[in-house]
């Protein structure tokens, strides 16, 4: 049993990695279906060991991360690619980033001028 590789609960693991804020998040989304373990869904208790693959889905982007190593504890965020992987697509960010910027700029026919703050967060979105 002394030379099996650490492992770590899914919920705590996500949370230790930073890929959600609170641990009940990250409980949460396992119930929900949103995270899965080499192809199956995963309970919160699933223990995760190095050279798996998780698949987290947050908003519209699926995340696919590698298990590199349980961390004792949360680690900051200079230290989570030894703890993982991502081997996300980048084609995922960018069609969240595309969907974001068609929300933003999706108005209701008739519903008049951009107010200000339209404008600002219109300025900001663009570099002006």
């Amino acid at each position: 049993m002394a030379d099996s590789p650490p492992a770590a609960r899914i919920d705590k693991w996500l949370w230790a990695v930073r890929v959600f804020r609170t641990r009940s998040l990250a409980t949460d989304a396992c119930r929900a279906g949103s995270v899965t373990v080499n192809g199956q869904p995963a309970k919160p208790a699933r223990d995760v060991r190095p050279g798996e693959r998780v698949v987290v889905r947050l908003g519209l982007i699926h995340r696919t991360l590698e298990v590199r190593g349980v961390p004792p504890a949360r680690v900051g965020a200079a230290l989570v690619p030894v703890y993982c992987a991502d081997h996300t697509p980048p084609a995922e960010y960018e069609q969240a980033r595309a969907q974001r910027v068609q929300q933003l700029l999706a108005r209701a026919k008739g519903s008049g001028r951009p107010t200000k703050r339209d404008r600002r967060r219109l300025d900001r979105l663009f570099g002006g």
